[in-house]
């Protein structure tokens, strides 16, 4: 079974790649024994992601996969996009941060509450050999915080066609349709065809 390094320690994260990549053995960059702390100072998602990717790979010397991911609210101009992690400091609880998202919102409505998650996910071969694609979740910025399932922003980004957030699917049908199930389904096409 080919082990790919994932260029994360976020758990959640790290779940849900491996419950998408079964038949791979993924490994957090913890369970690799990796202590590197890459600074992601791209402009979009997938220079960061590759940033990652490259930084681990290069350390490594195996296969490395890394992702970068974001919420893009289209009246915000997009925010909080390549900096969702960072928004309002790392420390500040997801809590925080989707109320006062929700708040900047205040009077506005309908499709112009738009946005979507975005997720790039780029894998680094030794042999220097590259591969980014791009997964999209397009939805509505919802009024208030709701839902259990999921991290990070999912209580607030609104599926109209499934008529809840992305914290109130379960976690297969999440997978099946979120920004990060998506990108990762065409990596795993591309992976497949050449290990």
């Amino acid at each position: 079974m080919t082990t790919i390094i994932l260029a994360s320690n976020n758990k959640d994260k790290v779940k849900e790649v491996k419950e998408i990549l079964k038949g791979y053995n993924v490994i957090s960059l913890k369970d690799a024994g990796i202590d590197l702390d890459v600074e992601e100072n791209g402009t979009t998602f997938e220079e960061n992601a590759l940033i990652k990717a490259r930084a681990v790979c290069k350390l490594t010397g195996q296969l490395t996969m890394a992702d970068d991911s974001g919420l893009e609210i289209d009246y915000l101009n997009k925010e909080p996009g390549v900096y969702s992690a960072r928004y309002m400091g790392h420390d500040t609880s997801y809590d925080i941060k989707n109320a006062s998202l929700i708040k900047r919102l205040e009077g506005v409505e309908g499709q112009d509450r738009s946005g979507r998650f975005v997720c790039a996910i780029a894998v680094c071969f030794p042999d220097g050999k590259e591969i980014v694609k791009r997964g999209t979740m397009e939805g509505l910025i919802s009024k208030e915080i709701v839902g259990d399932n999921g991290f990070g922003y999912d209580p607030i980004v609104y599926l109209p066609e499934y008529g809840k957030t992305s914290a109130q699917l379960d976690p297969e049908e999440k997978n099946k349709i979120s920004h990060r199930g998506k990108a990762l389904e065409l990596i795993k096409k591309e992976l497949d065809e050449c290990l």
